[in-house]
Order: structure tokens, then sequence, then C-alpha cells
């Protein structure tokens, strides 16, 4: 997998940001804390960028590791989603979902083309949390021998089950963020998820 340095190497606006060239302090745009305050940072001075990019790297990357066959093509992904999240920061206006949906919507439309060219995968690693225990779907984690079952019914799920349960599980979203990702309301991404799971829950009875 290609570093958080690297990938964010390319157009002239990103490698400004990595460097911090323009004389930010990019500090100062951490302890801000809010991504929407950072974000309209951004609009001014693309080095307060690097922060929502450090931040929300881990998440973009698992949500795309899940939906893509390699670690690099995972990378290549996440660097072309916040090579698009900078152009078009001016555009993003804070909403109830927040930052983070607004970047894995992104993610979510450059998975999608990608897609079309290849077929994608889900790997064990990106939705190993994912939990279809009898007490409740949160009470325990699959072990690494049941998660390579999980992966074949997950791949197997409507699709729009099985993005939500990657969105939750790969990129840790609540059912607000994916909602929004998706284009659904909250109480219905909540319906879609705990169907998405009960449906895992039959499928891998079955298989046992």
């Amino acid at each position: 997998m290609q570093d958080a340095a690297a990938v964010m190497a390319g157009p002239e606006e990103l490698e400004t940001a990595r460097d911090g060239r323009r004389g930010a302090d990019v500090s100062a745009w951490a302890d801000a804390g809010h991504d929407d305050a950072i974000a309209e940072a951004a609009r001014r001075d693309p080095s307060a960028f690097r922060v929502l990019y450090e931040r929300h790297w881990p998440s973009v990357y698992r949500y795309l590791r899940s939906r893509t066959a390699t670690d690099d093509d995972a990378a290549d992904l996440a660097a072309t989603t916040f090579e698009r999240a900078l152009a078009g920061v001016r555009g993003y206006r804070p909403g109830p979902s927040g930052f983070r949906a607004w970047l894995l919507r992104i993610a979510r439309n450059a998975a999608i083309d990608a897609s079309r060219r290849r077929r994608a995968t889900t790997p064990i690693e990106a939705t190993a949390g994912i939990v279809l225990a009898e007490s409740g779907p949160e009470a325990r984690v699959l072990d690494a021998e049941r998660s390579r079952e999980l992966q074949a019914l997950i791949a197997a799920l409507p699709d729009a089950q099985r993005d939500a349960v990657v969105l939750r599980y790969a990129a840790g979203l609540n059912a607000r963020e994916i909602g929004s990702v998706i284009g659904k309301s909250e109480a219905a991404t909540q319906k879609l998820l705990t169907r998405a799971l009960a449906r895992l829950k039959e499928s891998y009875r079955d298989h046992r």
C-alpha cells in the first residue's frame, strides 16, 4: 500500500497542501477540530486540507479496500477521492451528515467508476468487524475462518445492502452518514442495515 504522503502527491494544490508552502500553520487547523471549520479554511488556503486528509484517510482507504482487489487499487482510488474533494471543497456545504459522509460519497462514486472497468471484490480484512451473534449484531466479532465464509455472503447481498454494510463496517459510518452517501433517509438506512445483517445471519446459518 502506498503511504499517505505518496498518495497525496500529484496535483499542484495537493503538493502545496502537503508541504505547507503557503505558510499556513496546519497544526492550528488541527486544533480547530471540527471538519466544517477546516473545510471552510481550506477554501481559502489549501494547506488546511491536509488535516482533513490525515484525519479521514483511514476510513476512506478501508472503504475503498473493500471495493477493490488490491491495496494499490484502493490507494489509487483514495488519491482520486482526495484530489476530487480538494478540487470541490468550495462546493461543500455543512449539513447534518457532515464532511465525512460527503467525502465517502466521493469515494463511492470513484469506486463505481472503477467497477465499470474491473470487477470489485470484498476482502476479508475490510469486513471482519461484521457480527452475526445470536445475542445481537454487535455482540462478538467473527474469527478469520468465519470471515472467509462471510466474504462470499456479503458479495451475494443486493447492491444497496452490500454498500450499506461496507460503509458501516469498513468505513465506520453511522446510519445518518450512510444515508447521505447512498441517498436514503436515516430511518430507511437503518432498516436496510438491519435487513442486511438478518440476511447475512440467515445465510450464514444455512452454510453451516
